[in-house]
């Protein structure tokens, strides 16, 4: 990903987070569902809850690992889009989990995923 702009970059890091959890079984309902109050990267289900994922993708360690960007606050305003991502979609009370995927992609060498489930 040597070179590529920033949107770029965290487009390919919720492709690679959308697949890695799609080999470890899980299904994707929603990428990038948006309303007014902001967006959620990817809303799947492990066919026992609903899983709400925060993709964070990095290039390098320079400004932090990428989970670390998920402060309190980021958290907040996720947990508000999910309870409206539940509304628009009609449906009922279900399990929700956070997760953060972070995705690290170097310009040298290979890129890395880290699942960190119920991260908040």
């Amino acid at each position: 990903m040597a070179g590529s702009t920033r949107d770029e970059l965290g487009r390919h890091g919720e492709d690679v987070a959308a697949q890695y959890l799609a080999e470890r079984g899980m299904v994707v309902l929603s990428r990038n569902w948006r309303c007014r109050e902001g967006e959620l990267d990817l809303v799947a289900t492990d066919r026992k809850r609903l899983v709400v994922c925060e993709v964070k993708t990095r290039s390098g360690l320079g400004f932090g690992a990428p989970a670390e960007a998920v402060t309190p606050a980021k958290a907040a305003r996720i947990r508000r889009l999910a309870a409206s991502w539940l509304t628009s979609h009609r449906a009922g009370w279900c399990e929700v989990r956070f997760d953060v995927v972070a995705v690290l992609c170097p310009p040298q060498g290979p890129t890395t995923v880290t699942h960190l489930p119920g991260a908040f």
